[in-house]
């Protein structure tokens, strides 16, 4: 099948055609959450961003395996070789073992992501689930003279593999920057050849939890390991995507390109794609910076940086609002405004069943339904842009209104256009929700019924016109409207809508 998509591809910092290794299949890996703390908003870009890629490349038509990692064993704090596993300090402070807090937070996390709709994955592999992969992997890489064993410890070997390949190509840094910083942050560490040698295997010390046996010592794998073992054992040696957030590039994504490459004489991902970050006051969000605000937190609002609750559909409306490659600063005022924003979509959305058919179209109305779909398609195709979409989405809002005030006329194949691309773009591929849409058949059923008893007051209200009774016609409108109910007196008729 020929790809119009275009995406940002990291490495070659350009954009290129998406061409898959073996269309139909596609193959994407995604870093997903080390779990000793509540999921935040940091969180829910790159799931939500990835989850758009997934939905759209399986609308595309392409059978998608979506991997998305869980990191419950080997990411030390400071995201170093030397101190404390995250999940093992975590179940130390709580007097829980490690696996309680892996579990426990991966039930948080699944619970936030389906607030947000975000689909699960095809498959969401464990690290602590794969050690005999990853100690392969480190065999491997030893065997190829890549890496050597220190007290214990295996270490990638920089140096050596900067000889034959390049260190650094992702992110654009060169080796000796590299040691240089290395040399700064990680001065004292004496087992290493090098300073910004990585561990791939660690000895665990007498006080560390979580450890396994393994020719080297009792221990556990480095942090960078889980990924390049996983993706290859559910995607193959060579798959299309890999994805994370732009905080991965450098070192984690740096060192699996470096860990496939020195592992199997060749690259693994032919995609490169990352997110960026989610700011509060120009400063990443995340819980090391201890500035982040859990995903339950924006829900009830109870947060001092909160001024209300926001919803999970605002959340990800906001979320979809700016581009995945740029960067996202945090406020109050952004947050009511993608609430207003899904707000209006949403109604349009619903009022589409209150648009009444003529026997054609107006030019205008025509022009806009016609063109809506490709608009939003060459959106899509031109790496992700979404705020396009909703741009042409908020157009297409601007005609319903106008078809339910009267005010256009639209015929029935334009309609079903219309109703077909806006729930298409929306719903299945932005992901949006109706929440009151979600609870099923039988909020669907009450929506009905409440329709039909405004109608019916309506009618009366009516007859008291025709009956010149205008205190009762005035009336009826004026406790509609304090009800929250926005009542228009047309030529063509009277429309009303329910300001949610």
């Amino acid at each position: 099948m020929e790809s119009r998509l275009v995406i940002y591809n990291t490495l070659t910092r350009q954009k290129e055609r998406f061409e898959p290794l073996h269309a139909p299949n596609v193959g994407m890996y995604v870093c997903g959450p080390t779990v000793y703390g509540d999921p935040h908003l940091g969180h829910a870009r790159p799931a939500i961003t990835f989850d758009l890629v997934f939905r759209y490349l399986k609308h595309l038509g392409y059978k998608v395996r979506y991997v998305r990692n869980i990191t419950d064993v080997g990411h030390l704090e400071h995201d170093a070789d030397e101190g404390e596993d995250k999940i093992a300090k975590k179940a130390r402070l709580e007097q829980l073992e490690p696996m309680e807090i892996a579990q426990y937070y991966t039930n948080r996390y699944h619970q936030a992501m389906d607030a947000l709709n975000v689909l699960r994955p095809s498959i969401e592999p464990h690290a602590t689930g794969h050690i005999i992969e990853q100690q392969q992997l480190v065999q491997q890489i030893l065997d190829n003279g890549f890496a050597y064993e220190s007290n214990g410890s295996v270490y990638f070997d920089i140096e050596a593999y900067n000889k034959k390949f390049k260190y650094g190509i992702l992110s654009g840094r060169s080796l000796e920057n590299i040691k240089d910083a290395s040399r700064e942050n990680l001065d004292g560490v004496g087992e290493k050849h090098n300073q910004a040698d990585f561990a791939l295997w660690k000895k665990a010390q007498p006080e560390h939890i979580m450890r396994w046996p393994s020719p080297w010592s009792d221990g556990f794998p480095g942090w960078h390991c889980e990924c390049t073992a996983m993706g290859r054992k559910y995607l193959g040696e060579e798959f299309d995507i890999h994805g994370g957030g732009m905080d991965l590039v450098f070192p984690h994504h740096e060192c699996e390109i470096a860990q496939a490459q020195a592992s199997m004489g060749h690259p693994a991902v032919k995609y490169w794609m990352h997110n960026n970050m989610l700011t509060i006051n120009g400063q990443k969000m995340g819980k090391s910076y201890n500035n982040f605000i859990t995903l339950e937190q924006f829900f009830t609002g109870n947060h001092p940086l909160l001024e209300k609750a926001y919803s999970p559909m605002t959340i990800r409306f906001f979320v979809l609002s700016a581009h995945y490659r740029g960067t996202v600063d945090f406020s109050n005022e952004a947050l009511v405004a993608a609430e207003k924003g899904l707000e209006k979509l949403m109604n349009a959305i619903s009022d589409l069943e209150r648009v009444q058919v003529s026997d054609k179209c107006d030019a205008e109305t025509e022009k806009v339904v016609k063109s809506l779909r490709q608009k939003c398609y060459d959106a899509m195709n031109d790496d992700l842009a979404t705020p396009q979409v909703i741009s042409n989405l908020f157009e297409a809002c601007t005609v319903v209104n106008k078809l339910t005030d009267h005010k256009a006329t639209i015929c029935a194949d334009c309609l079903k256009e219309l109703s077909e691309t806006m729930h298409l773009f929306a719903e299945d591929i932005l992901g949006l929700q109706n929440r009151s849409q979600e609870s099923g058949a039988k909020s669907q059923d009450r929506e009905a019924a409440f329709g039909k008893v405004v109608d019916m007051v309506l009618e009366l209200r009516a007859k008291a016109k025709a009956d010149k009774d205008w205190a009762t016609s005035d009336k009826i409108r004026d406790e509609l409207a304090a009800a929250g109910f926005e009542v228009k007196d047309t030529k063509d008729g009277v429309t009303w809508k329910l300001n949610k």
